[in-house]
């Protein structure tokens, strides 16, 4: 039996990554963030499952997301560490701006209530 010779094209691929305005890094042309794949994966989640959480990725972009941040886990750990302060920051500004109300969710629900009683 001959062997026929076959070419198999191994051309490299960049990672389905892309930045939006804000400065996250985003998957697979979606809207859902770097941290949000990664975290997940972190947690255990299987490739097929955070596909079926998030239907608009699809699942080679999440495992070359993957393969990503398993080529360039220190960067990829320093970005999400960088994300996560942001966050933390915007966070205490919206508690600073806007204090928690601790009747307010009574006071929705007792208003609905009434709504739907007349």
């Amino acid at each position: 039996m001959a062997h026929k010779d076959m070419t198999l094209p191994i051309e490299p691929e960049a990672a389905p990554l892309a930045v939006d305005e804000y400065g996250r890094a985003l998957v697979g042309g979606t809207r859902i963030p770097l941290e949000t794949v990664i975290g997940e994966f972190l947690d255990g989640a299987s490739a097929e499952t955070i596909v079926q959480n998030f239907d608009t990725l699809a699942l080679a972009d999440v495992y070359a997301t993957f393969a990503y941040y398993l080529r360039h886990r220190d960067v990829v750990d320093a970005y999400l560490a960088e994300r996560a302060e942001v966050a933390a920051r915007v966070r205490a500004e919206c508690e600073r701006r806007f204090p928690r109300d601790p009747g307010l969710r009574e006071r929705l629900v007792r208003r609905r209530a009434e709504r739907t009683r007349t």
